[in-house]
């Protein structure tokens, strides 16, 4: 197939630091160009990648991260070139998922971010003006705010394991890797760290007003006495933190769509002690790959216990379910189900067009992807 991949434009593909959208992207193209496929990548020109690359921007515009006029412009990039492609993948947000009511060519998006709220209101409205687009989830759990969508397929996440070798030994301190903000949160990763005496290191981005507004607020004064906080780390840094820590606590209080950083963490061999929230059930398999627990007030206790996971184990487990052959199959099955259906469309005596009820119905009973969890 032809397939035009359109990222995000906020930082490089694959990222140097923070990125989890963006790494997923590489993988994908990665993968994607390696079964055969003609992918052309709209990224940022700082990206790295064995499918051709169309940039509007030299370097990624991380400084201006959230700009309406720099998401489109990057978006139209794709999209003004729809004919070359027998389908678009787009991953940049709800604006570039807005954009495919304008093209004939089928548009899958995926959608990574969560649907309660506004953003589910506007995915409505977005499949109303663009009615012959299908949406990806990335968890089930995702759909759930609004089951009703033009679902075609559920593809979690995946990860390049050669870039994640695994550690077979237990830690000495615990370890939060993430965005910084109040739904991650890095502060109830430090009260369980505190509650266990063991030392906690903090990495994660920390670059918008709001992310700087928490730290300074709940994570600073906190600092110290085996509390230390690393910044945004290189990827070979990350990976040695999580191949050496005894655990990584994932203390979210929001309906997490996936949670890459489980992964991550899972497949250098460090088990994940995580709440009940959001994907977290789909991602991580209890006393497999970490502990599940239903308050992060119950991680402290929990610590001891996944003292008993085999660290190999974990690795197994992300092996299985999570290789990067794996999600591209389920992305092929996706575009090729696309394709079926504007083909479908465009038989003679067809309907031309669809009400987004009826598809949407279609969709649901027709997407379900045979590796979901």
């Amino acid at each position: 197939m032809r397939i035009g991949l359109l990222s995000p434009v906020w930082f490089p593909v694959p990222p140097t630091g923070y990125g989890g959208i963006e790494w997923v992207v590489a993988l994908l193209a990665e993968g994607l160009v390696a079964a055969g496929h003609e992918v052309t990548l709209f990224a940022s020109g700082d990206s790295e990648t064995s499918a051709k690359l169309v940039s509007v921007y030299e370097t990624a515009p991380s400084d201006r991260i959230g700009s309406s006029l720099v998401e489109l412009d990057h978006a139209l990039a794709c999209y003004e070139r729809a004919s070359e492609f027998d389908v678009i993948n787009d991953h940049s947000g709800i604006a570039g998922a807005a954009l495919a009511g304008t093209v004939e060519t089928p548009v899958v998006h995926t959608v990574h971010g969560p649907l309660d709220g506004e953003a589910g209101r506007i995915y409505e409205r977005v499949a109303h003006v663009a009615p012959r687009l299908g949406l990806i989830s990335l968890s089930l759990n995702q759909r759930k705010p609004k089951p009703g969508l033009p679902w075609i397929a559920n593809c979690p996440n995946a990860l390049d394991l050669t870039a994640y070798p695994v550690q077979p030994h237990r830690g000495d301190y615990l370890l939060f890797l993430g965005r910084l903000s109040h739904d991650k949160g890095a502060h109830r990763a430090i009260e369980v760290a505190k509650e266990t005496g063991l030392s906690l290191k903090i990495a994660g981005k920390m670059r918008e007003p709001l992310e700087k507004q928490y730290f300074e607020e709940y994570i600073r004064p906190r600092l110290g006495w085996g509390i230390e906080y690393l910044g945004e780390v290189p990827h070979e840094e990350k990976v040695d933190l999580l191949q050496n820590a005894r655990a990584t606590l994932f203390p979210i209080a929001w309906e997490e769509p996936f949670g890459l950083v489980m992964l991550e963490s899972m497949a250098c061999g460090t088990p994940v002690i995580a709440t009940r929230r959001g994907a977290v059930p789909e991602v991580i398999e209890h006393d497999r790959g970490g502990i599940i627990v239903d308050h992060h007030r119950d991680m402290a206790a929990a610590v001891e216990e996944v003292d008993r996971i085999d660290p190999l184990e974990c690795r197994r487990y992300v092996e299985e379910r999570f290789s990067r052959e794996r999600m591209v199959a389920d992305y092929v099955a996706a575009y090729e189900l696309m394709l079926g259906h504007a083909t479908s469309r465009a038989q003679p005596g067809s309907a031309v067009t669809e009400r987004p009820a009826e598809r949407a119905g279609l969709t649901q009973r027709a997407g379900r992807s045979p590796a979901q969890p």
